[in-house]
């Protein structure tokens, strides 16, 4: 029996949870869907990831707005994929902001990105028809940005580790309650997306760089928040290790002369005894492993994804 397409048959509803993490620190999470949060100025918010649709949204900012009426100033969109920044109409916010780098992809591929999640992931583009348009962020920055947050509420700092998920993901620091959102750079007891990814960059210095944050409440893509230092660094080294453990396995196969599907086969039979069962696994994998053996292949840039690819990649991998 063919395999249901990505995460097309995925229609449960997610208990959503939010926490308040500190003062004016807040993260929305929900069993594995793409993890939201927000932080409080002396006068304003700045809030982290904008969801699929602006109905998505506006259920997380019914949920926020229970602790805080004060107006969006800052929405940051840690990297460009469609699922985090085609809500962002909702927030009604003065800036968006991104790197210079996401701000790019969103303009060289954004379309096709939309067009390929939309398909891979129904579920969580609530209400589609009120897009309204691709997310073009309004202010970028290209390694390093810093917001004041007025009064006694610290600063936030974006900051770009390097090349990881995507060409262009940033970090969210908080150094005042000590809270990093991380984005897709890092997730908490869920499955990694590499299909967009520079595995051998993530897997080394941007994660040491993620790492060196020494954080004490870690807000991954997906996956529950990670509290303490020690939760925090085993989420980090969760992602290493499901990184490093593609790597081993599909740099076997292609220094081997061995196929594509060989591949696949010998990286879901490696990971799958512990990831298997976290979100998106299943969904997720014949993606990553084409992306990462392209790389192998010497192809530095990832390629488009599109609806048409994306059935080719699955139906060659997963049926």
């Amino acid at each position: 029996m063919a395999k249901p397409f990505a995460s097309s048959a995925d229609l449960d509803v997610k208990e959503e949870t939010l926490e308040v993490l500190a003062e004016g620190v807040y993260a929305l999470t929900a069993e594995g869907d793409p993890n939201v949060g927000a932080i409080e100025g002396e006068d304003f918010v700045l809030c982290i990831e904008a969801r699929a649709t602006p109905a998505a949204a506006r259920d997380w900012l019914v949920k926020l707005r229970e602790h805080t009426d004060k107006p969006v100033k800052y929405l940051v969109l840690t990297h460009y994929h469609a699922v985090r920044v085609l809500g962002a109409s909702a927030f009604d916010a003065q800036n968006i902001v991104s790197s210079e780098v996401t701000a790019n992809l969103i303009a060289e591929r954004g379309q096709q990105d939309w067009d390929s999640e939309f398909g891979r992931m129904p579920r969580l583009f609530k209400e589609p028809d009120e897009i309204p348009g691709l997310t073009i962020p309004d202010m970028t920055f290209s390694d390093f940005m810093r917001i004041e947050l007025g009064g006694n509420r610290g600063h936030v700092e974006l900051q770009f580790c390097g090349r990881g998920h995507t060409a262009g993901d940033i970090a969210v620091w908080h150094e005042k309650s000590r809270t990093l959102f991380a984005g897709d750079l890092v997730e908490a007891q869920a499955a990694l997306y590499t299909g967009d990814a520079f595995h051998f960059d993530w897997a080394k210095g941007t994660l040491d760089r993620v790492k060196a944050f020494r954080s004490d409440k870690l807000i991954g893509g997906r996956g529950p928040v990670a509290h303490g230092t020690n939760a925090c660094d085993a989420a980090v080294e969760q992602t290493r290790e499901f990184l490093l453990g593609m790597i081993d396995k599909v740099g076997a196969a292609h220094r081997n002369g061995g196929s594509l599907r060989d591949a696949f086969e010998a990286t879901h039979e490696a990971l799958a005894p512990k990831f298997g069962h976290w979100p998106i696994f299943e969904h997720c994998l014949p993606f990553n492993v084409q992306r990462l053996w392209d790389e192998f292949e010497g192809r530095d840039w990832p390629r488009i994804w599109t609806m048409e690819r994306d059935r080719e990649v699955w139906d060659q991998l997963q049926n």
